[in-house]
């Protein structure tokens, strides 16, 4: 029997292909705009945004823009899709924003990043349960490596540790860990593109904030031009564009290869550091590059390591399940 390649269902790959191969470089390319997005929000929230107010700071990223995509497409959820845009919304939008900027006002913006870049281990081990696929070794050791690399380049003594902002910050990471694995799930649904997805979540999210913003925050007494703008490109460029093009890329990419996109936002942030006058030491400089490949390895499928080949199958005659069976010898064991 001729040795079988092993991929992801999810991706597409032409008869006679490697077994190592790169994705799509426009479509990981567009969908890594959003992790890098994102890791503005730290400057952001620390220079320009009034301090106290992380719900309002989420309510007024993801409520205009929401609504502002349901104006532009114009197609409401239909059927079970009401309730799926909902759990997607609290835990995208509604969960993630309040506690992204919780963490970004009471950690330095690198220790806030580094617990963000554990996501990638996350969604690994939510995707074993909801979507049935079982990373490979390869994907956990690069997705650990990440991890290391990025704290390398944040963390260091100077580092100030608060409590209830690495709680924040964990609690937001996983809350997008579950909203990415659902996402890949459920796909989306006949006639909704990724603005449409995007809008639906935003929408919600921006509403189950509005009761608790006013309830428990209320409005700034003070917003100036500087917060006006950060706020303006928060809710454009980091929210409706950077959602869109996230929820684009999680359904034509697998869960091992977007996840680890996510190590962007943190060097981001790092990058725009050293734009403000800072400088990176020896070992940040080996953390940077060690996490610049571990997101760049995961764009590629498990290489041979000895193995005659493997396939998925479906067993058990549950749809959706899917499983991986080794082939050696010419025997599926």
């Amino acid at each position: 029997m001729h040795s079988l390649q092993l991929t992801h269902p999810s991706a597409e790959r032409s008869p006679g292909s490697p077994r190592t191969y790169a994705r799509p470089v426009a479509t990981v390319a567009l969908t890594a705009l959003a992790p890098a997005a994102w890791g503005t929000t730290y400057a952001v929230t620390t220079e320009l945004l009034p301090p106290g107010h992380p719900m309002f700071a989420g309510l007024i990223r993801a409520l205009p823009a929401g609504l502002l995509a349901l104006a532009i497409t114009r197609v409401l959820p239909r059927g079970d899709w009401w309730w799926k845009a909902g759990v997607l919304g609290a835990l995208n939008i509604a969960t993630l924003f309040p506690l992204l900027f919780l963490a970004a006002e009471r950690l330095p913006g690198g220790v806030a990043a580094t617990l963000g870049a554990a996501q990638p281990l996350l969604v690994a081990g939510l995707a074993i349960g909801a979507l049935h696929v079982r990373p490979t070794v390869w994907r956990w050791v690069w997705g650990v490596l990440g991890l290391v690399g990025v704290g390398l380049v944040v963390l260091g003594p100077q580092a100030r540790l608060d409590t209830a902002g690495v709680l924040a910050g964990l609690g937001g990471t996983t809350a997008m860990a579950a909203g990415t694995v659902l996402t890949k799930r459920w796909g989306r649904p006949p006639g909704a593109g990724p603005l449409t997805l995007a809008g639906w979540q935003l929408t919600v999210g921006g509403v189950l904030l509005l009761p608790l913003t006013l309830a428990v925050e209320g409005v700034p007494q003070r917003i100036d031009a500087g917060a006006a703008a950060g706020y303006l490109w928060l809710g454009s460029v980091g929210g409706l564009i950077a959602y869109t093009l996230w929820f684009r890329g999680i359904g034509k990419l697998s869960v091992g290869a977007s996840a680890p996109l996510v190590l962007l936002s943190p060097l981001v942030a790092t990058a725009i550091g050293i734009a403000l006058g800072e400088s990176l030491s020896v070992p940040q400089s080996l953390g940077f590059v060690l996490a610049l490949a571990a997101l760049l390895s995961a764009q590629f499928e498990t290489p041979k390591l000895g193995l005659r080949g493997s396939r998925v199958v479906r067993r058990g005659g549950r749809p959706g399940r899917v499983e991986e069976e080794r082939v050696r010898a010419g025997r599926v064991r």
